[in-house]
């Protein structure tokens, strides 16, 4: 190998360790979002089955009421 193949060559690992090192900085990024909609995600099913749980609380009172009256 000459000389300029040896440059070039070097040129293109250099640049296929930034690619590498951007590809693994975007992965952890991704990773981070993933765990924070999971958080997230798991917080909603949280609210949305105690807000069911209150609606049926309610709809059985209503019943309740409806056949005391």
């Amino acid at each position: 190998m000459d000389i300029p193949d040896l440059q070039s060559l070097e040129r293109r690992v250099d640049e296929l360790i930034r690619t590498c090192e951007q590809l693994s900085e975007e992965n952890q990024a991704l990773r981070e979002q993933q765990a924070n909609l999971v958080a997230e995600r798991a917080t909603l099913i949280e609210k949305s089955e105690l807000a069911r749980a209150r609606v049926e609380a309610m709809i059985a009172r209503l019943k309740a009421m409806e056949i005391g009256i």
